[in-house]
């Protein structure tokens, strides 16, 4: 199998989505990558549980990609493996009344992870610069100082939530947050496969909406806006990364690798040590233990 460079994927530069690959060759058949898929979620699912004894850090992975991109799927794969106390997800849906009553941070700022735990944000923060922003009357619902109209939305504004978006992941990463940002970057031929297969197969029938293809119609606007969120928002601190998802079991494999080979680096996540004085009475409690079985 071909091997990861993760920072083919990173985004360290200005990228161009139209010219950016949907998909890539692992040199490898389905099986294979599956297997290895296997293998990397139960390297990943032992490290957290380090990371749960070590409780300095906490993880954070954010998820975008346009609707039939995978986002879901990858979720139940690449986690299959943790502990179940060791990895929370959020979906974020359209914003509560009490929601659009704080700013468009405060509903993301509380659903992060604690210390020794992983969080992933299936679709996040980055909504407030993705849908609004092709929606710019949904703004309007947040009852804004200075915004009364479409048209009093700016460039400035979009700016200015971008820097809003880069100091709020600034402090998280500042207090021991881990970020990984995942753009699963589908080709638009490869959706209409995906939505017809939703049609096709009568027990996908339920995740399919006529709101779906109202959506795809502004695909050229979801993908410009896209591209400005990640060439303004990726940082050292929290970096995207852009997986080719065409193939769901590539697109999988790749996130689980990256996480792997970025978090084993933190070579200060180790499983703390006993107490000296519990260390010292260890024969004493296997002698007291042993002696149970009487």
């Amino acid at each position: 199998m071909k091997q990861i460079d993760h920072s083919d994927f990173k985004v360290s530069s200005k990228i161009e989505l139209s010219k950016t690959a949907t998909r890539i060759d692992l040199q490898a058949n389905k099986d294979e990558i599956k297997d290895k898929l296997k293998e990397t979620r139960k390297e990943l699912g032992d490290w957290q549980d380090t990371l749960y004894a070590h409780s300095k850090y906490a993880v954070l992975i954010c998820l975008q990609g346009m609707d039939t991109a995978g986002k879901d799927s990858l979720i139940r794969e690449v986690f299959k493996d943790f502990n179940s106390r060791g990895v929370v997800v959020h979906s974020f849906k359209t914003p509560s009344n009490k929601e659009l009553k704080h700013d468009f941070l405060w509903r993301h700022y509380i659903a992060l992870p604690e210390r020794g735990k992983f969080g992933v944000f299936n679709r996040t923060h980055y909504e407030n610069v993705l849908v609004t922003r092709v929606h710019p009357e949904y703004i309007l619902n947040e009852n804004l100082p200075g915004i009364n109209k479409v048209e009093d939305i700016d460039e400035d504004f979009w700016q200015q939530r971008f820097e809003n978006i880069r100091q709020f992941e600034d402090h998280i990463a500042d207090n021991g947050m881990i970020i990984f940002k995942f753009f699963l970057h589908l080709s638009k031929e490869e959706q209409r496969q995906r939505l017809l297969r939703r049609l096709d197969k009568p027990n996908k029938n339920w995740k399919f909406s006529p709101g779906d293809l109202k959506e795809r119609a502004l695909w050229g606007e979801y993908q410009k806006c896209y591209q400005q969120a990640i060439n303004n928002t990726s940082t050292e601190k929290a970096p995207w990364y852009v997986i080719p998802a065409d193939d769901k079991p590539t697109a999988r494999y790749l996130v689980a690798k990256i996480l792997y080979d970025k978090l084993t680096t933190y070579k200060d996540v180790q499983e703390p040590e006993l107490a000296p004085e519990i260390r010292k009475n260890l024969s004493e409690y296997r002698e007291l233990l042993g002696k149970e079985k009487n």
